[in-house]
């Protein structure tokens, strides 16, 4: 239990519970999943985990997420949600826009019952995108 506790409290200071405090955060995916809605608007199963390396910005300071994929996946936050909890999750949620001008939702995840892996998960209306991740110095 203290180990649960002592890695919220770590998290939170990694995020930081006010927006006040803009920082720069900075991940590297080391997977990525797909699932994507089909005709009868239902989404299917994930798809095996593809190993990538790219590093991921989270700029507090420009409202702005950024994916360093082969062509960059640029994302303007709009809103920052509030925080979500429950006993097996801990979630930074945000409502974006991406370079394209399509709306999205990112979130930060750590799954707390897998050791606090943490994941990134990008919503659009018909696919979403769930990059495992690991926070770098």
């Amino acid at each position: 239990m203290n180990k649960l506790k002592t890695g919220f409290i770590l998290f939170l200071l990694f995020f930081g519970v006010n927006q006040g405090f803009s920082q720069v955060y900075k991940f590297k995916t080391t997977g990525l999943s797909v699932s994507t809605k089909d005709k009868n608007e239902k989404f299917s199963d994930w798809t095996e985990v593809k190993s990538v390396n790219m590093v991921v910005n989270l700029d507090t300071n420009k409202n702005r997420i950024v994916i360093y994929s082969e062509v960059i996946q640029l994302f303007e936050i709009v809103d920052y949600l509030p925080t979500e909890e429950n006993t097996s999750d801990l979630v930074y949620p945000f409502v974006c826009k991406d370079n394209g001008g399509e709306n999205c939702t990112l979130s930060f995840i750590t799954r707390k019952k897998q050791d606090n892996r943490m994941q990134l998960y990008v919503k659009y209306m018909d696919r979403v995108l769930a990059y495992n991740i690991i926070k770098l110095e």
